[in-house]
């Protein structure tokens, strides 16, 4: 039977870590010293482990978060790729050809029913259609099944920190 317990979490990073790492996820904007008041810490050490934890990588970077439907990006899908060979050679390849492309936003190499799963965003239908007949024909790929996706109940960025 698969293991279906939560992991534990890093035993490197205490209770204040997580919470700053909570309050940071939620509001990337959010300055030094209103992120030390929500954390009940004083600006100098509140800073210190923003940076520690930047070093160490917990804190990959900051972004916007962007609304693609209001930049002229009306289809988001999802495109399932399977390969003619499971070479490493061959899954460099994929690999490199697919995050070439601007539109691709995710990158995944998977186990069960495909090679790689990446989600793409297009202007618009043909667009879409387009994108989907480079994959189809790019060096290696064997299949492509894609999914456009209707609408998105959900799109959190990050972890769960509780």
């Amino acid at each position: 039977m698969p293991n279906t317990k939560t992991p534990a979490p890093d035993p490197a990073l205490d209770a204040l870590d997580r919470q700053i790492l909570a309050e940071l996820q939620a509001d990337g904007r959010i300055t030094n010293v209103e992120l030390a008041r929500r954390v009940n810490l004083s600006a100098p050490p509140c800073l210190r482990r923003v940076r520690r934890l930047e070093e160490e990588g917990v804190i990959r970077g900051y972004h916007a978060d962007l609304d693609p439907t209001a930049l002229g990006w009306e289809v988001v899908f999802f495109a399932l790729v399977g390969l003619e060979s499971q070479k490493q050679s061959a899954l460099d390849a994929f690999e490199a050809l697919a995050t070439s492309w601007p539109e691709v936003r995710e990158c995944h190499m998977i186990r069960g029913g495909g090679d790689f799963l990446l989600r793409l965003v297009a202007r618009n239908t043909a667009h879409e259609n387009e994108l989907t007949t480079r994959l189809t024909g790019a060096p290696n790929v064997l299949r492509v099944q894609t999914l456009q996706t209707i609408r998105t109940a959900k799109d959190a960025a990050g972890v769960p920190l509780g």
